[in-house]
């Protein structure tokens, strides 16, 4: 099943003007989802940019939503957001304490999750990727050094200074993280199923 499921690669940018990596205080400024068809990025006030994701995840045939870190950061800083933009998303998160930390925690929670959104499981590639090649070969597994170790070439920004970039550079940055995330994904599946999240619970 999952050599045919469709993969969508996720990912997010935040507000860097303030702590970009705190949900509490920084909103989600953009968000890309990439599939076979191409790449779609979602911007503009935070409540109907979120909703729309949500929206356009919802209309998608079921498949595997695959992100880099998203269990630990993406997925619960956009379900963190969610709430306080009270916007109802189909994201349902369940704290996974076998998951260890590269480093702390997102702000707000205790660890990483896993997670369902509509139909669609997650793949976290990241922890794909660190529990094998950044092991055996000791690089970093940031998603731009895997990415160039297996031949491809990231969009490249100063992400400290994401809210001084242009619209179309910022677009074309989350598009490309999305784009690796999802590239990254299919290069491993089948073969790594057992690390796509199955039915969860919601977070408690």
């Amino acid at each position: 099943m999952h050599g045919t499921a469709a993969i969508y690669g996720l990912d997010i940018e935040t507000d860097t003007t303030i702590d970009g990596l705190d949900p509490a205080v920084s909103p989600v400024v953009t968000v890309a989802l990439s599939t076979t068809s191409g790449d779609e990025v979602f911007t503009g006030p935070e409540p109907d940019l979120l909703a729309a994701v949500d929206h356009r995840l919802a209309t998608l045939e079921p498949g595997i939503i695959a992100t880099w870190n998203g269990g630990a950061f993406d997925l619960p800083f956009l379900a963190d957001r969610a709430g306080a933009c009270r916007v109802e998303l189909g994201l349902v998160l369940e704290r996974d304490p076998t998951v260890v930390l590269s480093r702390g925690p997102l702000p707000g929670h205790t660890g990483a999750y896993r997670a369902t959104w509509h139909g669609h499981r997650h793949l976290d590639a990241y922890r794909v990727y660190r529990g094998d090649v950044g092991r055996v070969l000791q690089v970093s597994c940031s998603l731009k050094a895997i990415a160039r170790v297996v031949g491809l070439a990231p969009v490249e920004v100063d992400r400290a200074r994401i809210h001084e970039l242009p619209a179309e550079v910022l677009d074309a940055y989350v598009a490309s993280d999305a784009r690796l995330a999802r590239v990254l994904a299919e290069r491993r599946l089948p073969g790594v199923a057992g690390c796509v999240d199955l039915g969860v619970t919601p977070a408690r």
